[in-house]
């Protein structure tokens, strides 16, 4: 991605873009009090305020004031605020208080996206390849948007719901199978069409010897059989950090998930509702899901092994634009030999560490910091989920978050 190229003006298509993902985060909040905006439910998470202000930090701090003459900042103070990165003097607003920001209010914040809105649809010179960049930033906070939402509203004594209708969908049981994939040496990574994150390049090769992946995710009825099993009781089944980890924090069931008169409950945007069996298991950890892995007679597949199943499937799936903000059971049945749900639904472990490809080179400046310095200590997800704009996914999308991590849509397929 050549961040120097510039045009005269962001042009038709770009334009759109612009707007409809801009409007897309704004519709995300349309639903919420200025309350709701505010919370932040844990460290890991942010309110819905500051998501909205630091996207439009994004294109204020790096399209707007550099490449812009006479801009002026909406205000100075926001750049401390609503950053995610240590500038020159190594400060930034600390993340677990994002929540403490009483002010600026919501309206100033709307304010702040307006004023700079503006700017951006008058803006000339400025690089396309940054306008884009932004606007796929912003579609991974929408993303968080819900996510962190999902989570502060499940701390509610009264379980509210995000949006109250529940999503239909024909439901009955799939039968499991398995795809084989020839090894050898193959290429994996972006090939340089269209957009993509830095941490997606350099395309290589790697080697893989023959394998096998499964043609559905990880179901929550099969996570049932795993917890009725004993399988939160087994140390054997668990790496000894996930380990440590069910003891210290009591864990017994997936994020979300209640015991009440005998049936297991869980929480989602639509309000607690009975955990149905066929739909694919969400919040769980990679530590729950090597777990389950391992009781099941399979394993995780690595990121490589998961790309090549996935290069050649659909990008269809349950995104952010069905409405359904949870994992759906199938709709149709899946043909023999064919991968189901490779995209949307649920985020996928995988049992790679998320390391830099060979030969990667972080971007210059603060934005190489949202994936060169993170690249530590995370496991890699892929596929995308419920909560995932449909235009931000690809099959050599790289997600990443801690092995412990929760409250993300994230499930598992298994492999062997």
């Amino acid at each position: 991605m050549k961040l120097q190229r510039t045009h005269p003006s962001l042009g038709p298509a770009l334009k759109d873009d612009y707007r409809k993902v801009r409007q897309a985060s704004l519709a995300l909040a349309a639903p919420l009090s200025a309350e709701d905006c505010a919370i932040q439910s844990m460290p890991d998470a942010s309110p819905v305020k500051w998501h909205l202000a630091h996207t439009t930090w994004f294109f204020e701090t790096f399209v707007l004031v550099p490449h812009v003459p006479g801009y002026r900042p909406f205000d100075p103070a926001f750049g401390y605020l609503f950053n995610s990165y240590y500038n020159a003097i190594g400060e930034r607003h600390p993340r677990p208080e994002r929540g403490m920001l009483s002010r600026p209010s919501l309206d100033e914040v709307r304010a702040y996206r307006e004023h700079v809105d503006a700017a951006m649809g008058a803006a000339n010179n400025v690089p396309h390849a940054l306008v884009e960049l932004g606007l796929h930033h912003e579609q991974q906070h929408q993303e968080l948007i819900l996510t962190d939402l999902k989570h502060m509203l499940s701390r509610n004594p009264l379980r509210p719901a995000y949006q109250k209708q529940w999503p239909l969908t024909p439901i009955r049981a799939r039968a499991p199978n398995w795809v084989g994939f020839a090894g050898g040496l193959h290429e994996i990574g972006h090939d340089g069409a269209g957009f993509a994150f830095d941490n997606e390049t350099p395309r290589h090769k790697v080697w893989l010897e023959d394998y096998e992946i499964a043609s559905h995710p990880v179901t929550h009825g099969d996570f049932l059989d795993f917890i009725a099993d004993g399988g939160y009781r087994r140390p054997q089944l668990w790496l000894s950090a996930g380990w440590d980890l069910v003891r210290a924090r009591g864990w017994e069931a997936p994020e979300y998930w209640t015991r009440r008169d005998g049936t297991w409950h869980t929480f989602t945007l639509h309000g607690e509702v009975p955990v149905d069996r066929n739909t694919p298991i969400c919040h769980v950890s990679f530590f729950e899901a090597e777990a389950y892995a391992r009781w099941a007679g399979a394993r995780l597949p690595t990121e490589a092994e998961w790309e090549v199943a996935a290069r050649n499937t659909p990008l269809g799936g349950n995104f952010l634009e069905s409405g359904a903000l949870h994992p759906l059971a199938l709709r149709e049945d899946t043909p023999a030999g064919q991968l189901a749900q490779m995209f949307g639904d649920v985020w996928e472990w995988t049992r790679s560490d998320y390391a830099p490809y060979p030969g990667y080179r972080p971007a210059e400046g603060a934005v190489g910091e949202y994936n060169g310095k993170f690249m530590c200590a995370q496991y890699v997800l892929r596929g995308g989920s419920c909560a995932t704009p449909a235009s931000h996914i690809r099959a050599t999308y790289r997600n990443f978050f801690p092995p412990e991590a929760r409250w993300q849509f994230s499930g598992l397929r298994l492999a062997k």
